[in-house]
Order: structure tokens, then sequence, then C-alpha cells
């Protein structure tokens, strides 16, 4: 991409890093606008469990893509997609930097990458065939079928993430497709810098089972009660959320809130083992950064110049 091209910064890393705090630092100074990439976010009255950035934090630099839908509205990756490139158009048209921002491998993959996705409405009754199928033989089994229509998303799709197993087998037999054959991809119309925060797990995990702590000081059970009384299933996939599922048994079961919480805690590093084959397998020239060494002002004074001086390549 030339350096004519409108530029996007893209902050990404596992949940709990840090990425929220470096971005907003960051589009302070070079005038930046952040859009979320961050599949629990969009959803409204759940701000504790998905680490939201609160009020204030929205008050010092605009944010875009977050509360956007109801918990029980199941958005696609096309319609994040779509909605993630018009924000970005409309910052630019403000004459300001857009920073793609969250944890999310796949909606960050899907609008750096260009993937063409496919528009294929859902089909509640085949969807509850094959949900049927994974609860009764295992999603390991599902994923077996997966692999046998299409070994290349299979390849991509972890056996443990039945949503995305049931969407890819659903393409599949809607269409007559594989739906790894359908998300071909088209170079995006910006030209990008990434940038990767980390941190090693035996610092991270601590600091995210902290944060889980910090959630239900600060009401996450009373959320999660609170969205149960406004009629939201705890099978819908917002709720299927890190802390959220844990949280909801604990309320609906009458299961220990200690072993919840720990359960959370587990989930939440089982989440993070994910986003990095992720991230790994999708590192297009990623600038990581250890958190712990972050200059921010250097960082700054870097994206500066990067935009500045438009020629300069991602590095």
């Amino acid at each position: 991409m030339t350096g004519d091209a409108p530029p996007l910064i893209i902050i990404l890393g596992p949940t709990g890093v840090g990425k929220t705090e470096l971005a907003i630092s960051l589009a302070q100074v070079v005038g930046g606008e952040i859009v979320g990439a961050d599949s629990r976010q969009i959803y409204r009255y759940m701000d504790i469990g998905t680490a939201k950035p609160t009020a204030g934090q929205q008050a010092q630099i605009p944010h875009h893509l977050i509360d956007i839908v109801p918990p029980d509205y199941n958005l696609s990756l096309a319609e994040y997609q779509d909605a993630a490139n018009r924000a970005i158009e409309a910052v630019h048209q403000r004459g300001r930097i857009p920073f793609l921002v969250g944890g999310s491998g796949q909606y960050i993959s899907a609008v750096e990458e260009g993937w063409s996705i496919p528009r294929v409405p859902p089909d509640p009754k085949l969807r509850a065939e094959l949900e049927r199928f994974a609860s009764e033989n295992s999603p390991a089994a599902l994923h077996k079928r997966l692999r046998q229509f299409d070994p290349v998303a299979a390849e991509r799709i972890h056996p443990n993430n039945t949503r995305r197993v049931i969407r890819a087998l659903e393409v599949q037999m809607l269409t007559g497709h594989a739906i790894s054959d359908l998300q071909k991809k088209r170079p995006p119309p910006w030209r990008l810098l990434r940038i990767g925060l980390q941190l090693p797990r035996s610092i991270l995990y601590p600091r995210v089972d902290a944060r889980v702590d910090a959630m239900i000081e600060a009401g996450l059970v009373e959320e999660v009660a609170r969205l149960l009384d406004m009629g939201y299933d705890r099978a819908i996939p917002s709720m299927s959320g890190l802390g959220y599922r844990e949280i909801a048994a604990h309320l609906l079961d009458g299961g220990p809130l200690d072993e919840a919480i720990g359960r959370a805690k587990f989930s939440t590093h089982e989440f993070i083992r994910r986003q990095d084959v992720w991230f790994r397998g999708h590192d297009n020239g990623i600038l990581w950064h250890n958190v712990e060494d972050v200059d921010a002002a250097a960082l700054a004074r870097f994206l500066g110049d990067w935009l500045e001086r438009g020629d300069r390549p991602n590095c």
C-alpha cells in the first residue's frame, strides 16, 4: 500500500494486557479515534464483564462500535466488518486517525486482511440440529464433520469453538461451497501499522485473575443477574462470554461463587492461549511490545513520524 493511502493503526493483544489505556494515550497525541474490535463490548448492558472502556475513558477519545446491539442480537462477522469499515471511513472523513483496538482476532483479521465474507443468513433450524449433534456426540465429533467437508476451515477453527464450526457447516450445507473458498481476501485500502502488546503468561495470568476479582467487587454478579431478569437466556452467544457463563451458572444452578470465579479465571487463561495462537497465525508485520517496557512517549513520536512520512514501511 502506498504512502497516499489513508492510515489505519491497529493495537491488538490478549485480554487484560492494557490495549485501551495505550490506545487512548496515543490517540490523544496524534488526533485519533478508537474503533472497537471486541466481540463482547458490542453488547449493551454488558459493561463490567467485558471490561468496556469507562465513561471517563470514552469522554477522552471518541469510541466507536461499543454498545451497538442488544445482548440477544447475533451480530455476524460480515455485519461487524461492514460497520468497522464505515467507522474507519467516517474517522478519515473527519480528518482524524482511526485506531482499530481489541483482542478479537477474527474481527481484526476480517478488517485488516479484507476478508470477503459469505453473506449467508443464519438458518435457526439447521443450527439447532447441529447444536444438538454437538451436544449428543461432542464438539470434537462436529468438528470431524467439518473436516470432511472443509479441511481448510477445520484447520483454522478450534474444535471447541462450536459456534464457528456450526457457521462453517451452515454455509457449506446451504450453498454447497466451502466457507474457506468463499472467504477470499482483498487488500484493504489503508496503510497499516500494527502494534501488538504482550506480557509473559507468568505475569499476565495473575493480572487477569486480579481483574476478575475486581469485576466481582465492581458488581459482575449483579450485572449478570440483571441480564437474566431482563429475559436474556444464558444460552445466547453474548452470555457465553468470559465470566458471564460462569456467573450465570452460579446464579441459576446454585454452585458456589468461589468455584464460578475459579472457572472464570481458568477460562480467561484458555482464551488468552487461543488469542496467542490466532495472532501468531495472522502476523502480517506486527510490531510487538512488552507492556512493561513500552515507552508511550517514544511510541507516540514514532507514530507521528510514521504518519508524516507515508513512504515508511510498516516495521
